[in-house]
């Protein structure tokens, strides 16, 4: 197969862009290394590398010519910019989706997987949280994701585009974003390890969150593009949520304890029996193995930013003074 992975040098794009690479597709990933890096990626002769930003259709539209599996997973994450930056964000994560989208619809592509995002369940009523539990997202960002995924859908029931939606839980593992204070917990403890200080726990520490390894992520987006599942939406984590004590625990350190932060639930914590049945997807890495990798793999986190209780506070200000309000 020809594949295009949109957002290829970022994290979990990277490790799909191997997982193709070694099944034998090949691959052309567009990304505007806003985020990504290009040393995230192999050289491989395979492997086409096109910079451009998802959202200028006119500059991306040619890529899409002769693909058949598109996976976009290009996007700006993070809580605080996004309540900073809406319009950026919308312009990234649902004019970039709509973009991506028509493309591959005038490409005539034999599947699309969009990569969406659990925190559009925001604070759930329902653990394990289905599919079917009601979005409601907290922040910017959540809801930009939300939006890109229900253009997607939106473009199967119109343009019977064959699209596949996975909402992604807490992804971790090697090349985990290195910036942000939300959302790559596992970069900022490496960070802090590295250089001999406490880990910064927000709250008690034993909120609990699906954390999945993101080989297995991988995975789940070959088994969507490889299925004839078209219209739906599935669920990817562990199904077992794990602690951040526990986390702490298996990093090895000391830890001290800053302000829990609003929006934030108590537990995230995936029902993933409609991929399971439906795709044949489910877990293969346990968060012993997957930590261990990533202590083998620390010193890509050596240049990371160090994240202070001072820091972190100055950088989530905006977090509280935007999110932590009372219902009028």
């Amino acid at each position: 197969m020809h594949t295009l992975v949109t957002g290829g040098a970022g994290f979990i794009g990277s490790h799909l862009v191997e997982q193709l690479l070694q099944a034998g597709h090949r691959v052309t990933v567009v990304d505007n290394f806003a985020t990504g890096r290009p040393d995230n990626l192999p050289r491989h002769e395979n492997l086409t590398v096109r910079r451009a930003d998802v959202a200028d259709y006119e500059a991306i539209a040619g890529y899409f010519r002769g693909v058949d599996w598109v996976f976009h997973l290009a996007a700006l994450a993070d809580i605080v910019p996004s309540i900073v930056e809406p319009l950026k964000y919308h312009r990234a994560n649902v004019d970039g989706t709509v973009a991506v989208l028509q493309a591959s619809r005038e490409a005539d592509v034999r599947r699309f997987i969009y990569t969406a995002s659990s925190s559009g369940y925001g604070i759930p009523d329902r653990y394990p949280t289905p599919e079917t539990a009601e979005i409601r997202p907290e922040y910017p960002y959540a809801l930009t994701k939300y939006l890109g995924e229900a253009c997607a859908l939106h473009w199967f029931k119109v343009y019977r585009l064959p699209v596949v939606s996975l909402r992604l839980f807490n992804v971790y593992g090697p090349r985990a974003r290195t910036s942000g204070t939300y959302g790559a917990v596992f970069g900022v403890f490496l960070a802090q390890k590295l250089n001999g200080r406490p880990f910064t726990v927000v709250g008690d520490g034993n909120q609990t969150r699906d954390f999945v390894f993101v080989t297995d992520v991988a995975r789940a987006f070959m088994a969507a593009a490889e299925s004839e599942a078209a219209g739906q939406v599935f669920n990817v984590g562990s199904g077992r949520p794990q602690s951040i004590n526990r986390i702490v625990e298996l990093l090895g350190g000391e830890k001290i304890h800053i302000p829990r932060r609003p929006g934030e639930p108590d537990c995230t914590h995936a029902d993933i029996s409609r991929i399971t049945a439906t795709l044949g997807w489910r877990p293969e890495v346990s968060l012993e193995a997957g930590v261990k990798i990533m202590l083998e793999n620390i010193d890509y986190w050596r240049q990371a930013p160090l994240w202070t209780p001072e820091k972190i506070a100055e950088a989530t200000r905006d977090w509280f003074t935007h999110l932590d309000r009372k219902e009028p």
